[in-house]
């Protein structure tokens, strides 16, 4: 085995695809499918199968995909260590970030940090189901870092890194009858038209077990994906939101209220993984994230 080998067949088995490992890779599937058959012939046994519609581990793949890892995990902790004796992090970082976080300005974040480590190769990437399907990408190693929100203790096998707490607060056009109001009562929103993030997004768990504990509907009536947005609807009378207070700022033509008598906490994190090491360049930006975060 060598590790060109080992880490086209984590690729597969992560991926659960060929063509997707080979995107993954920047290599052509020839090549993959290739470099697994030559492992597979060397094990003498088949690691994984070949299905129309995924690819799955054989037993044997099973027993081989945590050894791999760990094999591929300590080869980049030598290359890290190398790096820094040299005087420069290096190697890739994999970075994924919900859609709009309005606590940073994840472009300039970026940049700052391409700056100071240019010989980390930043990959970012955003997951359509929100912060939960970030998680879900860190925990099949597809992710090394990712900014998160969201309520209830951190999921099995990653590792939370507390950034902001935050409350939603009732977001409400100016003209709307509650705008003149400094508080609400949850059970005022009954019936009330929500713009709000779709199922997975933390806003929207946040929100669905609060009006659950009340035993009182929540009638979502436009999802979005982004803050920006969730204002602009409510300012233009489509309904009313809960968001985050801390990322809210100076809106106009909008009024913030806050439900005094509801759970409504919402935090933001920098997750990682708990059952791996994290590399020199995850370090590094976890370090950045607090710094950077709380200059403003």
């Amino acid at each position: 085995m060598d590790l060109r080998q080992l880490e086209y067949f984590v690729a597969v088995a992560e991926e659960a695809n060929f063509t997707r490992a080979a995107a993954r890779l920047h290599v052509v599937q020839s090549a993959v499918s290739t470099t697994i058959k030559n492992l597979e012939r060397e094990l003498r046994t088949p690691l994984l199968e070949r299905t129309p519609r995924r690819v799955l581990l054989t037993d044997a793949g099973a027993a081989l995909l945590p050894r791999a890892h760990a094999a591929l995990d300590a080869v980049r902790e030598g290359a890290d260590a190398v790096g820094e004796v040299r005087g420069g992090l290096r190697g890739t970082l994999r970075l994924g970030a919900i859609a709009t976080i309005g606590l940073i300005d994840l472009p300039v974040f970026l940049g700052e940090f391409h700056r100071r480590h240019p010989g980390v190769f930043l990959q970012t990437s955003a997951a359509p189901s929100g912060s939960r399907g970030l998680i879900e990408a860190l925990l099949e190693r597809r992710l090394d870092l990712a900014f998160v929100s969201g309520p209830g203790p951190p999921p099995t096998g990653v590792t939370l890194t507390t950034l902001a707490t935050s409350a939603l607060d009732l977001v409400v056009p100016a003209a709307h009858p509650l705008a003149k109001r400094g508080t609400v009562s949850i059970t005022e929103l009954a019936g009330l038209d929500f713009v709000d993030f779709p199922s997975g997004y933390s806003n929207r768990t946040v929100a669905d077990r609060a009006f659950a504990a009340a035993s009182v509907p929540h009638r979502v009536a436009i999802e979005i994906t982004d803050l920006t947005t969730g204002v602009a609807y409510v300012r233009n009378g489509l309904g009313v939101a809960l968001l985050p207070r801390v990322a809210l700022g100076e809106e106009q033509d909008i009024a913030t209220l806050t439900v005094d008598d509801a759970d409504l906490e919402w935090q933001f994190f920098l997750a990682a993984p708990s059952e791996r090491t994290p590399g020199a360049a995850s370090h590094a930006m976890i370090a950045m994230a607090h710094e950077f975060l709380w200059q403003g």
